[in-house]
């Protein structure tokens, strides 16, 4: 947005427009940057919610908030990994996956896995 408004300032200063229109741009720019903060701040409130339902019941019910998820994704894995209680519940997850759900702001569910052994694992986003 910085550019842009540069690019405001610039146009002001060539006597492209005057500085009763680069006042109205710029307060438009500024609108929309805080709209676009308001749209993250309000999804990361969101909440991650893992599932995993094991058929020798060791089930697992993990809310987590979004904020929180967004800080400690990678490491938290490479920890569940190493212990050998939940790495093979956390072995087929994809990192990226979650990442990028994250950065698009998705919602609902976003990761279904079955075992051949019955075991699930479900990970949304609500």
């Amino acid at each position: 947005m910085k550019e842009e408004i540069t690019k405001v300032l610039a146009l002001v200063q060539e006597g492209k427009i005057d500085a009763d229109k680069g006042s109205e741009l710029i307060e438009v720019l500024n609108q929309k940057e805080t709209d676009i903060q308001e749209k993250s701040s309000k999804y990361l409130d969101k909440t991650l919610k893992v599932r995993i339902v094991s058929t020798e019941n060791d089930n697992v019910t993990v809310n987590l908030p979004l904020k929180l998820v967004k800080v400690v994704l990678t490491a938290g894995h490479s920890i569940a990994a190493g212990i050998p209680q939940s790495e093979k519940y956390v072995k087929d997850i994809d990192i990226n996956l979650l990442t990028e759900a994250i950065e698009n702001e998705l919602e609902g569910q976003i990761i279904d896995i079955k075992s051949a052994n019955g075991d699930t694992v479900s990970v949304f986003i609500e």
